[in-house]
């Protein structure tokens, strides 16, 4: 499963943070690996400069294995809550595609 992080000028991208939300997202997909073959992530801070509360979106995108890509966005108060919930999100959609291929195969 490959992991791709980007993020807009407004949020930090260090090898620490890439690191970090990485793994937060390893941990929530790793009963689904087999069936992943890459996950996209997207942060951004929608108010750019100004300090705005819940201002950090995570889009997600997995690609799925012979399936149509499953995408989310959320939008928290920090880049770690943000790709947490698109995470545990994804991780729902995830569990229902393949509950639902696994009853029409």
């Amino acid at each position: 499963m490959l992991i791709q992080i980007n993020s807009d000028k407004n949020i930090e991208s260090t090898a620490a943070s890439i690191a970090h939300f990485s793994e937060i997202i390893k941990e929530q997909l790793l009963r689904f690996e087999e069936h992943i073959t890459r996950v996209d992530v997207h942060l951004s801070d929608v108010n750019g400069d100004k300090e705005n509360g819940a201002d950090k979106q995570c889009l997600m995108e997995t690609k799925i294995k012979g399936g149509s890509p499953i995408v989310v966005t959320t939008t928290e108060a920090t880049p770690h809550m943000a790709v947490k919930f698109a995470g545990e999100k994804i991780a729902i959609l995830l569990e229902k595609a393949l509950e639902k291929r696994r009853v029409q195969s």
